[in-house]
């Protein structure tokens, strides 16, 4: 009961966030920029990115004590609604722009790995990619099928709308193949992981940099699932992590994107598990 309610107010937490932007947006663009003028900056979007953009948010504050920076999760597809309407100063998303939302300022800020994870208690290390599509749309439904117990798979996947989700489903799914409807739906990284860790059979996929010692991360095709493997790409599931803006920023909130992409910035987020970007601005 404890673990449900956890869940379900994280749940509700982000669903607000979400719903908080989605009000921000019909209440016009004078009442945003008041809103951002008694803020300072505004950050929004994916729930993989936020982490680690706090992380580096409370580092600058530090640094710069007179500028406030607000951190918000909701998801990519949020953030980046949030951008072109100029709620947020930064869009966070953790997949890279649809065609159609091009037309934003956009920088890679870091990439990150997607890991699959098990239990630990789970006896199966590897899988090929085939594999993880199967047991995603359910052609595979127990462990035995891939070298493990007789067992149902429990399949974890994040929200639609997530940048996980999305990279996830370009990487592994393709065009074809959907996840299946069964799924057990979870709003955060750290949701998946959770159930991951109390389940022996359950099956998802977060943020590698995120994978801690109360889950493993499955290796695919034989390769380990490790920063060294996405930056040499031997690892094929990898992601950027983009923030973006409706304009290229000015002010405090350029002084704060230079910052992530400063050596110091890199090094933050290098110590986090993330890969350091070598990609600049975009539009």
């Amino acid at each position: 009961m404890m673990k449900f309610m956890i869940l379900t107010y994280k749940r509700i937490r982000i669903s607000a966030i979400a719903i908080v932007l989605v009000l921000a947006l019909t209440m016009g663009s004078l009442s945003g920029c008041s809103q951002k003028s008694r803020t300072g900056i505004i950050v929004a979007g994916s729930t993989s990115v936020q982490p680690y953009a706090e992380i580096v948010a409370e580092e600058y504050m530090i640094l710069h004590p007179d500028t406030e920076i607000d951190i918000q999760g909701g998801g990519s597809a949020t953030g980046i609604t949030a951008a072109q309407s100029g709620v947020a100063d930064i869009g966070m998303s953790s997949r890279s722009l649809k065609d159609e939302e091009k037309g934003l300022w956009y920088v890679e800020i870091a990439r990150d790995g997607l890991a699959v994870i098990v239990n630990p208690a789970n006896p199966v290390q590897d899988l090929t990619l085939d594999q993880v599509r199967g047991i995603y749309a359910e052609t595979i439904t127990t462990w035995k099928e891939v070298g493990g117990s007789n067992s149902k798979i429990h399949v974890i996947a994040r929200e639609e709308g997530s940048g996980t989700r999305s990279a996830f489903t370009d990487l592994v799914m393709g065009k074809t193949t959907e996840i299946t409807p069964r799924a057990i739906v979870q709003d955060s990284n750290g949701a998946v992981r959770q159930l991951v860790a109390d389940d022996p059979n359950a099956i998802g996929f977060i943020s590698l940099g995120l994978v801690n010692d109360k889950v493993k991360a499955l290796e695919l095709g034989g390769i380990e699932a490790t920063r060294e493997n996405v930056e040499n790409g031997s690892y094929k599931l990898s992601r950027p992590f983009l923030f973006v803006s409706l304009s290229e920023p000015t002010g405090q909130t350029k002084e704060f994107v230079d910052f992530i992409l400063s050596a110091d910035g890199q090094k933050i987020l290098m110590n986090e598990g993330l890969i350091p970007s070598s990609k600049g601005a975009g539009k």
